[in-house]
């Protein structure tokens, strides 16, 4: 899957993360959360499986995580990937 374009998915709610992606030629992920010390890991594992079951190789993906559990995280960045590949 190539993301071709700019898309987002979630919001900046509680329990929620706002997902953005963006066309780049290697895989970046940034990750910034109010719980990444405790949890920061495996919200990065989580981004990371997502995109491989995606088929996602390169690209720019930015979570903003208020809280948000796994499947939320997963579901936001699917959205995302999907509405950027249109």
């Amino acid at each position: 899957m190539i993301i071709r374009k700019n898309a987002a998915a979630g919001t900046m709610e509680s329990s929620d993360a706002l997902v953005t992606v963006s066309p780049a030629d290697e895989l970046i992920v940034e990750i910034t959360s109010v719980v990444y010390t405790q949890y920061g890991k495996a919200i990065e594992a989580c981004v990371k499986e997502t995109l491989s079951s995606l088929g996602v190789s390169a690209g720019k993906i930015t979570v903003a995580d208020k809280g948000a559990i796994d499947c939320v995280i997963a579901a936001r960045v699917e959205t995302a990937v999907r509405r950027a590949e249109e």
